[in-house]
Formats: C-alpha cells, structure tokens, sequence
C-alpha cells in the first residue's frame, strides 16, 4: 500500500509544493510544529532512511540544504533545525524547522494554519528559492 507521501508524489493527495526534482520533492507539512515547517521526501518510496543507498541519501540532504535559503528568507528564524524521525509515515523524510529556541522544536504542539495560509507561504518560500 502506498504511503501518504507517496500519493503526493504521484499527485493522487494535493500539496503546498517547494521544490520539486526528478528525485526529490520539498513541501509544507500540514501539521507544522513552526511556521514554514518543510517536509522533504525521496519520490521513491523507501520507509528507513538508512535503507536509502548511499548516493541517493546524499543527494537528499543536498536537495534539502538547496531549501533551506528560500526557508530563511521567508521566515524569520535563528536556523533551520533538521529532523529526521520516521516514526510518522512510512517513507523516509526530513523535516526542515525554523527555530528561534529548543521549544520550537517540540513535535507534541503543532501550530494551526489554514490551507491559503499555507499557499500563500508555499509561493514566498518558492519565490526566495531564485
């Protein structure tokens, strides 16, 4: 069974698109624990992210460095904390947080946005990517 991620990939479940490769896709969580809290997947569906080979695992945390400038300017922050839980959904994923303290990072207090809050962030964040 395809995971959620999956159906994404493959257009069957909408999202608020980053960026996008052949390999790769970068997009808005819809539970965010921060403002511009960033998803980042392999299309293939691989649920251990330690099961991805060697190269493509690297040119994952590439991709997601590739993110992180548009990310900044578009949410004011201290950094961009990464994460990497995959408890959550079985398909391997980073999540890109911006963070002003330790506090931002707690997964159990999600921040509510509604969907054109999260478009509207998807385009600023896609546009400070150039």
């Amino acid at each position: 069974m395809a995971s959620i991620f999956s159906k994404i990939v493959n257009g069957e479940i909408p999202c608020h698109k980053i960026a996008e490769n052949d390999e790769f896709l970068a997009f808005l969580d819809v539970f965010p624990i921060a403002k511009g809290h960033t998803l980042v997947i392999p299309k293939k569906e691989i649920d251990y992210i330690f099961d991805l080979d060697d190269a493509l695992y690297t040119r994952l945390f590439l991709f997601a460095k590739s993110i992180v400038p548009g990310l900044q300017k578009t949410v004011p922050c201290l950094r961009i904390g990464i994460s990497v839980i995959g408890l959550e959904v079985p398909h391997a994923h980073i999540h890109l947080i911006p963070l002003n303290s330790m506090a931002d990072a707690d997964f159990s207090k999600k921040i509510k946005q509604s969907s054109e809050e999260l478009a509207l962030l998807a385009l600023d964040i896609r546009e400070n990517l150039i």
